[in-house]
């Protein structure tokens, strides 16, 4: 598995090598030693799914707070989509900035958002599905979130980004200058 780290401390990506032939592949997207090794020991407790229909369709920012936090663990199983991460970790030396990754099932990778981070991502295809691990089951009272196009954080989202799609609750997510401090750098 071929492991890639970022400016932003804590943001994995892993893209997990395909072994093929003429029937398909085999890739072992998932081995909690390795993830350990190259990510911290995380414990999984949930998987969830989102299935969008049409491109251009907007999911996020969304994150848990204290005492739910979750961590991500992001991969696309149909279509493709473009996952990013906002670090919202007061003090950090990068608050406020993102990484964005476009995900599909070809290019197999999977991206580890930790805690401390706001996630979203745009359906690029039709018919996109979604899959991740989460280190913290849903929690409606710690459901919080950040406005996707906060001009301050400046993410370079697809021009296919379609902000009608939007849920009601995503429409009235605050921008990062009025998010309470829900993270603090090196906790």
């Amino acid at each position: 598995m071929e492991i890639k780290s970022f400016d932003i401390t804590g943001i994995k990506l892993l893209t997990p090598r395909h072994i093929g032939d003429e029937r398909g592949y085999f890739a072992e997207t998932f081995r909690a030693d390795f993830f350990a090794e190259h990510c911290g020991n995380w414990m999984f407790v949930q998987d969830n799914e989102s299935f969008s229909v049409r491109p251009g369709t907007i999911r996020g920012l969304h994150f848990q707070s204290e005492p739910h936090p979750q961590g991500k663990f992001v991969r696309c199983t149909a279509g493709a989509l473009f996952d990013v991460a906002v670090d919202i970790r007061q003090g950090s030396p990068t608050y406020g900035q993102w990484i964005g990754e476009t995900l599909t099932p070809d290019n197999g990778r999977q991206f580890w958002i930790p805690p401390g981070f706001a996630h979203g991502f745009c359906t690029l295809e039709p018919n996109t599905v979604i899959c991740y691990k989460v280190t913290g089951y849903y929690s409606r009272e710690c459901d919080k979130g950040l406005r996707w196009d906060d001009p301050a954080i400046g993410i370079g989202w697809p021009q296919i980004a379609d902000a009608d799609t939007l849920s009601p609750k995503d429409r009235q997510q605050p921008l990062l200058a009025e998010l309470p401090i829900y993270f603090t750098w090196g906790e």
